[in-house]
């Protein structure tokens, strides 16, 4: 059985007999529909977009609630489009993996047209301009990470590659948020016609970034003459464009082997995953847990699609805020930090492993119910502790879920100070608690140190996951030997004490003294880190 529209169609017995849920929507007329007038166009054609987004539009489109589906733009890596997206017709398979041990599998078909954002291709970029000036477009959404809103360094220093397309203009700039900036700008020539600039990728505030990143492209083009003066004016104006804050949750693991073996073995050809000259791992499957939240701030300038007949709870700004905090501060983030630290400490390969670890269990259990919740403002909408009871007993025990530490432990440094570092603020804004009770936390802080040595508990050297600060982090911890030596630790203080990666100075705070404590006694030798956990999680 292969993956295509014709593929699909010829052996549509085959697939429902097999356990398939397919496409039960008009496809010709839905894409003519997309096609004429287009509603919503999303950039970033990555795994959570085809597991998430693109089968709720699915769910919508079968139930006669949308009639048009969603186009797919991939500005970053070309290849998912020109290697997965088109060989496949823009279909994919959503394999959900339950925690009772069944899988459901869904052919998804929803996305109608996938392009490519490359302000050289006159054709793909024509198109693009298309779908920017149709005044039906109601949303432009976005997964493309949070690194990928950045328009300046650490330092506060303009990226080259952004300042040479705040010198291009809007023409033809060569990056990702310069690219989306241009068609924004195309919209805006074209009668100042209203959008919702959506940001969905996982972090803090993201509408804010994605609008501070396109107001650096509109602001840079006006000052130098290179755009209508007045550009500026309608990227501000949220009766025009509007950056919603959002709040996403879905675990979304790289594809599985053994997920797609499991096709395979229903006959479904061609599934080999593609790896890009980006190094995209990229597959015609994507697997998924069955638990999905996507929160949005209600402020669409203009229509919006009904999403919330396919679960989406649109609300006010700060109500997304705190479903944001309670997540990524308390709920689950800090949780999945903790166990990729100390998953590649003790060398496991899945996070659902560690959860029959006792030690490790009650390690994530004590960092969320008594480190964390005490801080955490109920947003109303979604229950604290419902949500940590559901992590915690059903998410990350789902051991049908092939999510790895190693993934989770990605980019690190740039999530401890919103993961960890908001809970100790809260407890110092709060007179009822004390900073000094948090126990764990700096725990997790040691243990990060100790994972920077990127040797683990038995001795065996292990790869870091990507991050753009292992280099310089880990050179605090280079001369530092397994062994119970004594060490001096005041080297540490520097890093310790670096607000931008822990949120608070540490050392001000008084935490750093414990945290070198646990760190000395966690690279005191082989078996240390399991020898740390007996001791101190209780």
């Amino acid at each position: 059985m292969k993956l295509t529209r014709a593929g699909v169609a010829a052996e549509r017995a085959a697939y429902l007999a097999a356990g398939y849920h397919l496409p039960a929507f008009d496809y010709e007329t839905v894409k003519k529909n997309t096609y004429e007038r287009p509603v919503w166009i999303h950039f970033g054609a990555g795994n959570i977009f085809r597991a998430f987004q693109a089968n709720m539009v699915q769910n919508l489109l079968n139930a006669g609630v949308m009639d048009t589906g969603l186009i797919a733009a991939e500005g970053y890596d070309y290849e998912i489009i020109e290697k997965s997206n088109r060989p496949h017709d823009n279909l994919s398979i959503l394999a959900t993996l339950k925690a009772d041990n069944t899988v459901e599998k869904t052919v998804v078909g929803s996305i109608m047209e996938s392009l490519i954002l490359d302000s050289s291709n006159e054709k793909e970029f024509s198109r693009l301009k298309e779908i920017f000036e149709s005044p039906s477009l109601q949303m432009a959404s976005f997964t493309i990470t949070e690194k990928g809103y950045a328009v300046s360094d650490p330092k506060g220093n303009t990226l080259p590659a952004v300042l040479a397309d705040f010198e291009k203009g809007p023409e033809k700039p060569d990056g990702y948020l310069g690219k989306v900036a241009s068609l924004l700008y195309h919209r805006f020539s074209k009668d100042r016609l209203p959008i919702a600039m959506v940001s969905m990728d996982n972090c803090s505030h993201n509408g804010d970034k994605l609008q501070a990143a396109i107001l650096a492209f509109a602001d840079a083009w006006c000052e130098r003459g290179l755009a209508d003066k007045e550009f500026a004016s309608y990227v501000r104006d949220p009766a025009k464009v509007s950056f919603p804050w959002s709040m996403i949750d879905k675990i979304t693991p790289r594809p599985d082997a053994k997920v797609e073996a499991m096709l395979a073995h229903d006959g479904i050809e061609e599934l080999d995953a593609v790896v890009t000259s980006k190094n995209t791992y990229i597959a015609p499957f994507v697997n998924a847990e069955e638990c999905e939240y996507l929160v949005i701030e209600d402020a669409f300038p203009g229509s919006r699609p009904p999403l919330e007949q396919g679960g989406v709870i649109f609300t006010d700004r700060k109500t997304v805020d705190k479903v944001e905090k309670m997540k990524v501060c308390t709920c689950l983030n800090p949780l999945h930090t903790t166990l990729a630290i100390y998953g590649c400490l003790l060398g496991y390969t899945l996070i659902s492993e560690e959860m029959k670890n006792p030690l490790l269990r009650k390690l994530v259990e004590i960092i969320g119910y008594r480190e964390g919740l005490p801080v955490v403002i109920n947003p109303g909408i979604l229950d604290p502790k419902e949500f940590i009871d559901q992590v915690l007993n059903v998410r990350i025990p789902n051991p049908f879920m092939p999510d790895t530490p190693q993934r989770i432990a990605t980019d690190t440094s740039q999530k401890l100070a919103i993961r960890f570092g908001e809970t100790i603020k809260a407890y110092q804004k709060d007179p009822h608690l004390k900073v000094e009770d948090l126990k764990l936390i700096p725990l997790v802080f040691a243990g990060w140190l100790r994972y920077l040595m990127a040797v683990d508990d038995e001795g065996n050297a292990f790869p870091l996951s990507p991050d753009p600060l292992s280099e310089a982090a880990g050179a605090y911890v280079a001369e530092y030997q397994l062994d119970d030596a004594p060490k001096d630790l005041s080297k540490l203080d520097k890093l310790l004490s670096n607000e931008k990666i822990f949120g608070v100075n540490l050392v001000e705070i008084g935490m750093a003294e414990l945290v070198k404590k646990y760190f000395s006694e966690l690279s005191s030798g082989r078996g240390a880190v399991k020898a740390v956990l007996e001791k101190y999680v209780r």
